[in-house]
């Protein structure tokens, strides 16, 4: 068994040689018609309008490109923009949220009762000059003339209960 070699797999290798009379293709080997060669060397050249339209091609994308990463570009700075405004904004609502606070605490409501029934001589109402009246609709009055007794400040003719 010294002198064998043990070939391992399916495959069988190929001959590092052709056996004499054999060229490097088998004769099996169909030859290409002339009409298979012409059009292999057609293929092989570009006219001037295929050129013309990778040309066309090729700067159609290089254009879609660079406008693609322009608009990518803008997005970013916008993007970037809204952050720092929104920084801005959280910080100015703490400040105004800071004043706010502090105006508050500065003002003591009974302090200011207090002076005003001293100094200036104000006093709650009494219960005649109190006229309650029915809201309206809007979020605020305008008072054009006196209250009505009744309280009731317009009636439409379809009255709703």
């Amino acid at each position: 068994m010294a002198g064998q070699t043990y070939v391992h797999g399916n495959v069988a290798a190929k001959p590092a040689y052709w056996p004499a009379g054999q060229s490097e293709e088998p004769q099996s080997a169909v030859r290409a018609s002339s009409q298979v060669r012409k059009n292999r060397r057609k293929a092989l050249c570009m006219n001037a309008g295929y050129v013309m339209f990778l040309t066309l091609a090729a700067v159609l994308a290089l254009v879609i490109c660079v406008n693609y990463v322009k608009l990518q570009s803008k997005i970013t700075k916008r993007s970037e923009n809204i952050t720092a405004l929104q920084a801005e904004l959280a910080d100015r609502k703490e400040e105004n949220n800071t004043r706010y606070n502090f105006v508050m605490d500065a003002v003591n409501l009974d302090e200011i009762r207090t002076k005003a029934q001293k100094d200036l001589g104000m006093v709650y109402a009494s219960e005649d000059q109190i006229v309650e009246y029915t809201r309206p609709s809007a979020d605020y009055v305008k008072q054009y003339e006196d209250i009505p007794e009744d309280g009731v400040l317009a009636q439409s003719d379809k009255h709703e209960d």
